[in-house]
């Protein structure tokens, strides 16, 4: 055979073992460009936008902003980024309802690339905090079903909702201001939660048309991407292009779901009377699912619903890889056997599902792959955990290979202390899980002031001492 010959051959094995090893990729890509869909790849390629890595994600409450996190705290490992984490005096969240300063974010986790967990959103302390390019980013949820959640999910510990004869969502929206109180501990679940996620004032009268839109502007000037948890997928592929990201960038699993039981039908005439109680959050969702809708018609209908198409059967090749060849089945708490896998529960009222690996995951799996399919399923409480020990471990390392002139005393993690003026209103009550405490600034719960001679002094709140919550 001449050697042209079997060059050809060569050639032609090549490219069929290319195919098959990168097929649904292959695939992806030639569907994009038959389309002419611009700044589409599922992975990196020279000549390429690279990726953004600086991202502030403010996780709004009760918005699938928990699957949202779980994305990002992937993408923060696999591409070995930091991920600024709260101090343990303030649970898993940085101190919520407590405005954000960076006095709530652990030391080990500095300076970081990315930042997720729950706050009340304090633009100028981010600022300080994030690297110049971040891009910021949010979610916000339709106000029916959001308060219908929130209602359910909180009913045992917000007051608002708690002092309501059989916990009746009909019976609250009937006459709220007979149980709510603007001023009490959580009050933040019962009205305007987004506006109060978002550093606004949640009890601005609906009649103050003017700040609504000065908050509006506001809103739509601080953030470039705000999603929409009924458009998810939609929004991710805003996200993507955003960010110039992968396709594998942006798989997901649904997390922190309740069951159908769990859940109450809105009776007619509901909706209406939630978005005139919770004006300002509607205010905010209608203008931007218009936003999100315009910018999605900018890259083209047909773009879109192939991406988002194609997301789609990615993460059905993820899941059948991860469970055996079949979808995951979600399960109660109880029914999960690893500890590590099981939601937080708000009460016995509310069920909140997750997944379980299969046992024979480890036959014909990569440890790498295990991992990835234990990450993609772990609830906020317990990733926060593993980032904060593998993100300390790498301070720690870190610090030991210093040069000597650079060492400062080595920061303890377990001895974490807050000023007393930035302790008021964190978790003091049993261990886990609580809803966190009052509020501060604008809209928010009143808190004392400290005692004349007692602003430099510092109280210790031991990790067992904290409450915690999922989202």
């Amino acid at each position: 055979m001449s050697q042209k010959k079997i060059f050809l051959v060569f050639v032609a094995i090549s490219t069929v073992s290319l195919l098959l090893h990168h097929g649904g990729h292959l695939s992806w890509t030639m569907e994009a460009f038959h389309l002419g869909c611009s700044a589409l790849r599922s992975h990196p390629s020279p000549g390429l936008k690279p990726k953004h890595t600086n991202v502030a994600f403010l996780k709004t409450h009760k918005t699938a902003s928990t699957t949202m996190q779980n994305l990002l705290f992937r993408f923060a490992e696999r591409n070995n980024l930091t991920v600024a984490l709260p101090v343990q005096a303030c649970g898993h969240q940085f101190c919520y309802p407590r405005s954000f300063t960076s006095h709530f974010v652990h030391p080990h986790t500095l300076p970081p690339s990315i930042i997720t967990s729950h706050m009340r959103f304090n633009r100028a302390e981010l600022q300080r905090l994030m690297p110049n390019d971040t891009v910021y980013i949010t979610i916000l949820r339709e106000p029916g079903s959001m308060f219908e959640s929130l209602f359910s999910y909180y009913n045992q510990y917000c007051q608002s909702f708690k002092r309501v004869p059989n916990g009746s969502l009909e019976a609250f929206l009937a006459e709220p201001w007979r149980y709510y109180r603007p001023d009490e501990k959580d009050s933040m679940y019962a009205r305007n939660t987004l506006t109060f996620d978002l550093g606004g004032d949640k009890d601005r009268p609906a009649t103050d048309v003017a700040y609504a839109r000065a908050f509006l502007a506001e809103v739509e000037r601080g953030f470039s991407l705000v999603m929409i948890a009924e458009h998810f997928d939609e929004s991710l592929v805003l996200l993507r292009h955003l960010l110039s990201w992968d396709l594998d960038d942006v798989l997901y699993v649904k997390l922190n779901m309740r069951t159908p039981s769990s859940k109450r039908s809105l009776t007619p005439g509901l909706p209406g009377k939630i978005r005139a109680w919770n004006s300002l959050d509607a205010r905010l969702y209608d203008h931007f699912n218009a936003s999100l809708w315009r910018q999605l018609s900018a890259l083209g209908p047909a773009c879109v619903a192939r991406e988002v198409r194609l997301l789609r059967r990615a993460q059905e090749r993820l899941m059948r890889s991860c469970f055996g060849g079949r979808m995951p089945l979600l399960r109660s708490a109880a029914q999960i056997k690893n500890k590590d896998l099981r939601p937080w529960q708000p009460s016995a009222k509310v069920d909140i599902v997750g997944y379980d690996l299969p046992a024979n995951i480890s036959r014909g799996t990569s440890s790498q792959a295990q991992e990835l399919c234990l990450k993609l399923i772990m609830p906020e409480v317990q990733y926060t955990r593993v980032l904060l020990r593998s993100q300390s471990l790498r301070y720690r390392r870190g610090y030991q290979l210093r040069p000597p002139q650079q060492l400062q005393p080595l920061q303890q993690p377990i001895r974490t202390v807050l000023p007393r003026h930035l302790q008021v209103g964190v978790h003091r009550s049993q261990p886990p899980p609580a809803p966190p405490g009052p509020g501060s600034g604008p809209g928010s719960t009143s808190t004392p002031r400290p005692a004349a001679g007692t602003q430099g002094r510092t109280t210790r709140l031991g990790p067992r001492s904290l409450q915690t919550q999922a989202s």
